[in-house]
């Protein structure tokens, strides 16, 4: 295959930031040696995501800002029109958001975890660059350089759990390593993006796991998306190879990322996705003024139904927000109740909507 200049280009510092990684991995040095390994191994990613993209002739510049787009960009175009897997999108998500808590903040990563994502990540790159630009990696990248360790990697399901025990025991009171804790549970919460597309962590998510491990949560409630995921090996040493798969049905306790009444396992960003609606939105969407809508959502429960409301707390204000649920059973329920004479019983009983 014969590349475009800017392609072959791009694939060149993809390749050499993929070398500065594992050279980083390898160094007898440990001083910044995570945050090195993880920035140039998401910067490897993003270089040859938009090598192909540059291949494929898709626009990889924003025509508002002049400014090339961004990583998660990146991948949604290579996922829909450019043949990445979702397997492979995902692990780059997750060295982008442990890069992402790195660069930004600090991240505690167990040197197993490390290993194995880095094996899944070197995998997943040399799968993408021989099937999208024609290129081998183990060309550019001799076997001393990759990631090398005197311990096998171990099932994924053993490492975090692992690791979820280990942050357990620095939470127990006395040991004063409370920081070390929340950087590891930062760490698991970004491995969260091999299965999922959205991945955002607040200090407002760590608190809840924190909050939640402290009064004897188990694994599959604090991190329920991590009870989907599975690993498959084969061979070892230099020629590992990890793939990071989804397990096929849902483990015993599962709790969706949206799930209000889960407190130490939701995303903000689930959150916001799902309940979209300020009450002043819905009301036009079910054709009712505010004060109607208020009457028609006390008659059916909504505001305190989990599904249809939420309410996002920001200092001391307060701010009701609703789902397409509650859209859905107020226009169910107006197809069969008489609105007129709701409102009018309400006002017969001197009840304020608001």
């Amino acid at each position: 295959m014969k590349l475009l200049r800017d392609a072959r280009t791009l694939k060149t510092k993809a390749i050499e930031s993929l070398r500065t990684a594992m050279t980083a991995f390898n160094s007898y040095d440990d001083a910044g040696r995570v945050t090195t390994v993880l920035m140039h191994s998401q910067h490897a990613c993003e270089m040859l995501l938009k090598a192909v993209l540059v291949q494929g002739k898709a626009k990889v510049f924003d025509k508002d800002s002049g400014k090339s787009i961004g990583f998660e960009k990146c991948l949604g175009l290579c996922t829909a029109h450019h043949d990445l897997t979702a397997d492979e999108a995902g692990i780059m998500r997750t060295i982008d958001a442990q890069r992402d808590a790195a660069q930004h903040w600090f991240v505690f990563v167990s040197e197993d975890l490390l290993y194995m994502q880095l094996r899944a990540l070197i995998t997943a790159f040399d799968a993408y660059l021989k099937r999208k630009l024609d290129v081998a990696l183990q060309e550019h990248i001799p076997p001393r350089v990759l990631p090398i360790s005197t311990k096998p990697p171990g099932d994924f399901e053993f490492l975090v759990d692992k690791e979820f025990n280990y942050v357990n025991e620095l939470l127990q009171p006395g040991r004063r390593a409370r920081d070390e804790a929340r950087a590891r549970i930062r760490s698991l919460l970004a491995l969260e993006a091999i299965v999922t597309d959205k991945v955002e962590i607040s200090e407002r998510d760590i608190d809840r796991i924190e909050k939640a491990m402290r009064g004897g949560a188990e694994f599959t409630a604090v991190f329920p998306r991590l009870a989907t995921v599975g690993t498959t090996t084969e061979g070892e040493g230099v020629n590992l190879v990890v793939h990071f798969t989804k397990k096929q049905g849902a483990p015993v306790h599962y709790v969706g990322g949206d799930d209000p009444t889960a407190a130490a396992a939701v995303r903000n960003v689930d959150l916001r996705a799902k309940f979209h609606m300020q009450r002043n939105e819905l009301a036009e969407k079910v054709g009712l003024n505010v004060r109607k809508a208020k009457v028609l959502r006390d008659h059916l429960g909504i505001d305190g139904d989990p599904n249809c409301c939420h309410v996002f707390e920001f200092g001391s204000q307060k701010h009701p927000c609703f789902s397409d649920n509650a859209l859905r059973r107020m226009q169910e329920a107006l197809a069969e109740i008489d609105m007129d004479e709701l409102w009018a019983n309400r006002n017969a009983g001197g009840a304020q909507a608001t």
